[in-house]
């Protein structure tokens, strides 16, 4: 697990959940991208209504016909990680918005696996 306390770089990337790479979800590959890399975390949250660039509202109301809603791809992580992380975003953004805030991580901790929870490759089990 990665050590992480202090400053720190949020990346938002604010895209749509149709947004596709390669006959998958955008949201996905960007997530399994940032995993790759190494980055500390990443977390996707799925809007129920917004606006973006085309200026066309997309919203989850029962009937409304847009399906396409807005996800936001949160990661946090150094800046040194953060930006050594961005020209994928530029292979794999076509459309949305990519955001770069300063922030301070007070706490980064992850649960402890019990021993019966991994196998023997240090993998968790289901």
């Amino acid at each position: 697990m990665t050590s992480l306390t202090g400053r720190a770089l949020r990346l938002t990337v604010y895209i749509g959940e149709d947004d596709t790479w390669h006959h998958k979800p955008l949201y996905s590959e960007i997530v399994h991208r940032a995993h790759a890399a190494g980055l500390a975390g990443a977390s996707v949250f799925r809007g129920v209504e917004g606006f973006g660039a085309s200026s066309r509202i997309h919203t989850c109301r029962l009937l409304s016909l847009s399906e396409d809603l807005p996800v936001a791809i949160v990661v946090v992580d150094t800046e040194e990680r953060i930006r050594a992380f961005l020209p994928q975003l530029d292979e794999l953004v076509a459309e949305g918005l990519v955001t770069l805030d300063e922030c301070e991580v007070v706490r980064y901790a992850g649960r402890t696996p019990e021993p019966d929870e991994t196998d023997p490759k240090g993998k968790r089990s289901l």
